[in-house]
């Protein structure tokens, strides 16, 4: 049925990415393949080979998680490419992120573009040590990094969103209102990130200096000194000491990501500002309302 449906729904369109690569190279990655990293015992989670099928598709189509998961839930190009069923719900973002550790863990991470570049090779697409080379680290890193962009911009929105609700007066006084309405108006899994390297890097450095203004603008003297304690400034303030720093020039205080050997370890790091031990981030159907009608004025 998944395959009818969408059939039909591409028959007079382009045929996506995802539907090609089920039509030319059939299953890809079998699960035995990654059969060492995953137990036989437990409660039965996704393929194995699923996942990594949806890791190559979300690093070519520059996906973040979110936006993947958001894919397989949603798309029929994904499902077809998945085998999966029309009503099949999908999984939760941080699948792919425990899927991708694992990968590491086991050092499997050379097996998912090993097998892609053979089946491609097999059926004449590639030729040996072309210039389609490329390795699975750089593409695992290249999803990391997409995931650190969107970690950045919607930790900063829950952040604006919790003052719009609790300090929406001194808010609308302290910050460029204006400006980020815009930037920070809807929700970054709405989003695709832009395919150039270098505009996403520019676009981390404005999360990074807006971030930044946010947090000084907090601690200063004027402003309400129960602010700081919300929980989603302290996340802010994790999530951006655990991603950012800054750095005195000549110039002024430059601010720069953190480079990959400066990460702290992937169990320490927060990977999203709403699935955290805390808990208490306000939820974003309650605040953004509060939110939308701090920055109506502007809008």
């Amino acid at each position: 049925m998944t395959a009818q449906v969408a059939r039909a729904v591409t028959a007079r369109g382009p045929y996506p990415l995802a539907m090609r690569v089920r039509d030319e190279l059939g299953e890809l990655f079998p699960d035995v393949e990654f059969a060492e990293a995953f137990a036989e015992r437990g409660r039965p989670g996704w393929s194995p080979g699923q996942l990594a099928l949806v890791t190559v598709l979300q690093f070519a189509e520059n996906l973040t998680d979110r936006a993947a998961a958001h894919r397989v839930r949603y798309g029929m190009d994904f499902k077809y490419a998945l085998g999966l069923e029309l009503d099949d719900p999908g999984f939760d973002a941080s699948v792919l992120s425990e899927f991708r550790a694992r990968l590491v863990e086991y050092s499997l991470e050379e097996k998912v573009l090993d097998l892609l570049l053979t089946a491609l090779r097999d059926r004449g697409l590639v030729k040996a040590g072309g210039k389609q080379r490329t390795d699975s680290t750089r593409v695992l890193a290249a999803v990391r990094d997409l995931n650190r962009l969107e970690l950045a911009g919607e930790t900063l929105r829950a952040a604006l969103e919790t003052l719009a609700c609790a300090a929406p007066d001194w808010l609308a006084d302290a910050l460029p209102v204006r400006e980020w309405a815009e930037r920070y108006g809807p929700r970054t899994d709405s989003w695709h990130p832009p395919a150039s390297k270098v505009k996403r890097a520019e676009m981390a450095l404005v999360y990074g200096r807006d971030g930044f203004l946010l947090l000084e603008a907090v601690h200063s003297p004027a402003a309400p000194v129960w602010l700081r304690d919300l929980p989603a400034l302290r996340i802010l303030r994790t999530v951006w000491m655990q991603n950012y720093h800054r750095t005195v020039t000549e110039a002024g205080t430059e601010v720069k990501r953190r480079e990959s050997e400066d990460l702290p370890p992937g169990r320490l790091r927060l990977a999203s500002p709403y699935d955290c031990e805390d808990g208490r981030v306000p939820p974003r159907a309650v605040v953004w309302p509060a939110l939308r009608l701090a920055l109506v004025p502007w809008l």
